[in-house]
């Protein structure tokens, strides 16, 4: 009798053994699987848009509904655009327009953020600069296209250019609107802890200012592609904008929405690094909409 006291503990003790081990073990698995549903999920839901466009895209031609002309199946141009890139003519266009794209946004972010920087924290400057950055503000660069073909030429400085002056206007404007949108409360904190000027601008103004900046470089990216399309179907021997209006002249439709749907991907890669790029010199903030 003892012993069978002695030996049901054992007996009743060994099964809740199991239930442990599998919830030592379930929640590393269990949570690995549900993180991958869930970026899958959240991939998903981001990609339905694009899924339904690109669903109507291919069957609307082939039911009737567009001329099959002028709108092939979305089919039809992955295959030019996939012959595009295979005979090397695709690489050859996206570098020319790359090369331009990216030395006229980069000019413009080096000349434009520290020259906004300047603007928006001295006064004097911004009260002398306001009535000629208001002028040249609302004049839009493709107007300004034939001055810079007369002045600069055909050549590839008239299109950097021509990039140059679109991208300023949005980095440097955002510029001078971050600095100025500065809490004062933050500066007077600041200060009466007794932070020089240097010191102020350094660690409170431009640190708050970053989002804003980031901002007007995002807006300038997506100017740098545009612009430089339309130029290029002007004066080019090469680039997106010359393929697509090479294409449409010799109609070859299919060549030119796949110049039209490379525009847009680079435009979306390009706006991913930029937000990457904030992320990364903002990552004092707190996302208040991660709750």
């Amino acid at each position: 009798m003892l012993v069978d006291i002695a030996e049901r503990p054992t007996r009743l003790a060994a099964p809740t053994a199991e239930p442990d081990a599998v919830a030592a073990a379930g929640p590393g698995a269990g949570g690995l699987a549900g993180r991958l549903l869930g970026v899958g999920g959240k991939a998903l839901h981001r990609s339905v848009a694009i899924l339904a466009l690109a669903a109507i895209w291919e069957g609307a031609p082939r039911l009737g509904l567009v001329d099959r002309v002028f709108l092939p199946p979305l089919s039809e141009v992955l295959v030019a655009w996939w012959e595009l890139l295979r005979s090397g003519q695709l690489a050859e266009h996206v570098g020319a327009s790359l090369t331009r794209s990216l030395a006229g946004l980069g000019l413009a972010v080096l000349t434009a953020i520290p020259l906004g920087l300047l603007i928006g924290w001295y006064r004097p400057l911004a009260e002398l600069l306001s009535p000629l950055l208001e002028v040249f503000r609302n004049t839009a660069a493709l107007a300004l296209l034939p001055v810079f073909v007369l002045i600069l030429g055909l050549g590839e400085t008239s299109k950097i250019a021509l990039v140059l002056y679109a991208c300023s206007w949005p980095i440097l404007l955002n510029t001078i609107a971050g600095v100025k949108g500065v809490d004062p409360l933050l500066i007077r904190s600041a200060r009466s802890m007794g932070l020089n000027h240097l010191r102020l601008f350094q660690k409170v103004i431009l640190p708050a200012a970053v989002p804003t900046i980031f901002t007007g470089v995002r807006l300038a990216g997506a100017y740098s592609i545009l612009v430089l399309v339309a130029a290029e179907m002007v004066g080019a021997k090469a680039g997106l904008g010359y393929l697509i209006n090479y294409a449409q002249y010799n109609f070859a439709i299919a060549d030119m929405y796949s110049g039209i749907i490379t525009i847009s991907a680079i435009g979306l890669v390009v706006n991913q690094l930029l937000v990457a790029l904030e992320r990364r010199f903002s990552t004092w903030r707190v996302d208040v909409s991660a709750g």
